[in-house]
């Protein structure tokens, strides 16, 4: 298997950004950071450093759209590779943003990409999105079926790849991985790592904690009449640790072959939002009071991965279960119950 390298992440104070930061530190790898903190907090790097045991190489704070920003980071480094998360993510605020998400999603994949080959770099790990299946005909979902995107979100992503495979058609020497993550949740065991939403969360886990630690008065479930066993969205709920270490072993595997490969990550089960509440219930030992609103524009009914392409290809597999996901966000609520700023 390859051995360390110098990777630049994208996006690296946020949610998986940060997780995967630990996971390459901790293997090895010199990491350089790049983010605006448009949706995330210097505190994070903090935290990273504190987690992995050793800071990271280099931090920049700088959007991928600022080219020039972009060049700085590129000419103070000799990358191997590059790790791309940055971007906007939010269902429901891209469809009453459309155009902020094609201009930060779309226009900051291919500002990197321009800056990677003019650098020479030409291995890339781009964070995808199960959404791209949109409203899926069916579950599991392999790689082969078809893209559906439900909402500007999704079409960004779907954007973002077609762009990716046609830059490997015009340049053979890129090797580019895009992995289709599922619903991503849970927290680093310390609980110095977690899911920090400005405002009112999007995604329901860290909606959950909030409910049950008093910052919120209730839950809303976006729909229950959705073709499912009791009528709410089923998920594949994947922990960040899992996708964190998807990414790292994805630069192991960036050499296999060269051009554009999609591949799914999560865990092939499916959980309702009310089974959620349910295991969420059960960890912090109190009801989570909920209501039943009009769905989401944008939502579909069921998104459950078929990782088995993955699995096949690295022999690996996401391994921590629904309780793990839960007690982790759990744990990082009650020592943050203010997000970073604590």
């Amino acid at each position: 298997m390859p051995g360390p390298s110098t990777v630049l992440v994208t996006g690296a104070a946020g949610f998986i950004g940060s997780h995967t930061c630990v996971e390459l530190l901790e293997h090895g790898h010199e990491v350089v950071l790049v983010d605006n903190y448009s949706n995330s907090s210097p505190e994070a790097v903090e935290r990273i450093a504190k987690v992995a045991g050793r800071p990271p190489a280099a931090v920049y704070e700088a959007d991928l759209l600022d080219r020039r920003a972009l060049g700085e980071v590129f000419e103070g480094h000799s990358f191997d590779a590059v790790i791309h998360f940055a971007a906007k993510k939010a269902v429901g605020e891209s469809v009453a943003l459309p155009v902020e998400y094609y201009d930060t999603n779309v226009g900051g994949t291919t500002a990197l990409l321009r800056a990677m080959r003019d650098h020479g770099v030409h291995r890339l790990v781009f964070s995808s999105s199960c959404s791209i299946y949109g409203d899926a005909t069916k579950v599991p979902l392999t790689e082969s079926d078809p893209a559906r995107p439900t909402n500007p979100y999704a079409t960004t992503k779907w954007l973002c790849e077609q762009v990716l495979h046609d830059v490997c058609r015009r340049l053979p020497e890129f090797s580019v991985l895009a992995l289709r993550y599922f619903n991503p949740v849970g927290a680093h065991s310390s609980g110095l790592l977690g899911e920090v939403p400005r405002g009112v969360p999007d995604n329901v886990l860290p909606y959950i904690a909030q409910v049950a630690a008093g910052r919120l008065d209730r839950l809303r479930i976006f729909g229950d009449d959705y073709p499912t066993p009791d009528g709410t969205g089923v998920r594949d709920y994947i922990h960040v640790m899992d996708v964190a270490q998807g990414h790292r072993v994805a630069l192991d595997h960036l050499d296999d072959e060269r051009g554009m490969r999609v591949l799914n990550l999560g865990t092939g089960r499916g959980t309702s939002v009310r089974q959620l509440v349910t295991a969420f219930s059960d960890t912090c030992g109190t009801p989570i009071p909920f209501e039943i609103v009009a769905r989401r524009p944008g939502d579909v009914a069921e998104l459950v991965a078929d990782p088995t392409a993955v699995a096949q290809a690295w022999g690996w597999t996401a391994e921590r279960e629904l309780t793990s996901m839960v007690d982790d966000a759990w744990r990082f609520q009650l020592l943050n119950p203010s997000g970073y700023a604590n």
